[in-house]
């Protein structure tokens, strides 16, 4: 991963997080969330740094954890934060004409997750715990139930015109 394609981490902002979770090995995985909620992901400078500073951890162990947990990001997200349930309820239900809809829509091609922008980036879920609503999309933690390709067309519209 070349750091130069991603954020510049600020050491005193990890050291902030770090002291506030006493740099305690035992609070790893609520530090790496601090730092992802900073960052939108967690940059490979920041764990490495986090895994310089505990006692008793390496940057091995820390890039361990983020790997492992699926809620970790080594990548940089978007500022909206597209969740498509692909559950069976959801993808009996219509779940992936809204994914390709979401995909035309923001030009997403190759394999891309997060258009070039930064804006979006989306991912597929397993279950968002709405089966009754489906098919279901979370922005951002706002749940569109119901959803359809022209129903979520309008809301990437309407999110398209708050950011011009």
């Amino acid at each position: 991963m070349s750091v130069e394609n991603h954020h510049k981490i600020n050491t005193s902002k990890l050291d902030e997080i770090l002291a506030s979770y006493d740099y305690k090995k035992s609070n790893l995985i609520a530090i790496l969330q601090k730092i992802q909620d900073v960052y939108k992901y967690l940059p490979e400078d920041a764990m490495i740094y986090v895994g310089t500073k505990i006692e008793g951890l390496s940057p091995a162990t820390v890039f361990g954890v983020a790997t492992f947990y699926a809620q970790f990001s080594l990548e940089p997200k978007g500022k909206y934060e597209i969740k498509v349930c692909d559950g069976t309820a959801c993808h009996v239900r219509g779940s992936m004409p809204v994914l390709n809809a979401i995909k035309n829509k923001l030009e997403l091609t190759n394999g891309a997750m997060t258009t070039e922008d930064g804006l979006f980036s989306l991912e597929t879920v397993s279950c968002l715990g709405a089966c009754g609503l489906a098919p279901v999309v979370v922005i951002n933690d706002k749940v569109y139930p119901q959803m359809t390709s022209d129903a979520i067309n309008i809301v990437l519209d309407t999110l398209l015109k708050e950011e011009r």
